[in-house]
């Protein structure tokens, strides 16, 4: 759906009935961005913007590169510039598709593990290992394993962009909940996590490979990798929600 479909869809969108009742009998709070780093939200804020910020990086600096790497694949080399494209497109279906069953397996697995922590790390831990191998060996070498490399690092990246909006309406309460969304998505996500691209890009000429493509792949590989092992080690401060239902 495009983002000016979204803008006028959103007028409609219904309020929580839980920000409805607290707006009429008066006692909903008035959100603060001072409150996210107050004891209480301090951590949760600060390790939920980080992990935010590794799953958008990720996605922008090495997913989003394949597009550029696939063309210098041995396959296509002498091949139309036609061909080139259509079987990029092809690249991105997969990749798609992986997005979406991750997405789908993310809330099938969301209502059967209590536990926060370990559900994300059912998609962290092989991603930890996919992403950069795909990005180093089918990237560079393999157009079949390309398809269906980049289709499982989709699956494990994407559906940790879903996680969130399961995590977050859990850990903060009502009058702070669209305040706590909103900076983890857009300070960590949109504004550090797509700055990533900028490193990727940055480093590309500093790394080994006999051609542009070659070297974008291991650029994306190292920054992807990166991202993927920070975002681990920041989850183990990840606070666990204290009930399976939501704050008031």
């Amino acid at each position: 759906m495009s983002r000016a479909v979204k803008k006028r869809i959103r007028p409609f969108l219904p309020e929580s009935p839980i920000w409805q009742q607290k707006k009429a009998a008066g006692t909903l709070k008035r959100p603060s961005l001072a409150e996210l780093f107050t004891p209480s939200f301090r951590r949760t804020t600060i390790v939920t913007t980080i992990m935010m910020a590794c799953a958008f990086g990720a996605a922008s600096g090495a997913i989003q590169q394949m597009p550029r790497i696939v063309p210098g694949l041995p396959e296509l080399a002498g091949v139309s510039r036609t061909v080139q494209q259509q079987t990029v497109s092809l690249v991105q279906m997969y990749q798609e598709i992986g997005g979406i069953l991750g997405r789908f397996i993310l809330a099938f697995l969301a209502v059967r593990i209590v536990s926060r922590r370990s559900l994300i790390r059912i998609f962290q831990v092989p991603g930890m290992i996919l992403l950069p191998l795909v990005f180093i060996f089918p990237a560079t070498h393999n157009l079949e394993l390309v398809k269906w490399g980049i289709f499982l690092v989709a699956f494990t990246t994407i559906s940790q962009l879903s996680f969130w909006g399961n995590y977050l309406p859990r850990v903060y309460p009502t009058h702070l909940r669209g305040t706590g969304e909103g900076f983890g998505a857009n300070v960590g996500g949109r504004m550090l996590g797509n700055m990533v691209v900028a490193v990727t890009t940055g480093i590309v000429a500093s790394m080994p490979g006999g051609s542009p493509a070659t070297q974008l792949a291991y650029a994306a590989a190292l920054v992807g990798g990166s991202l993927y092992i920070i975002s681990f080690i920041t989850s183990f401060w990840l606070p666990e929600p204290k009930s399976g239902a939501l704050l008031e």
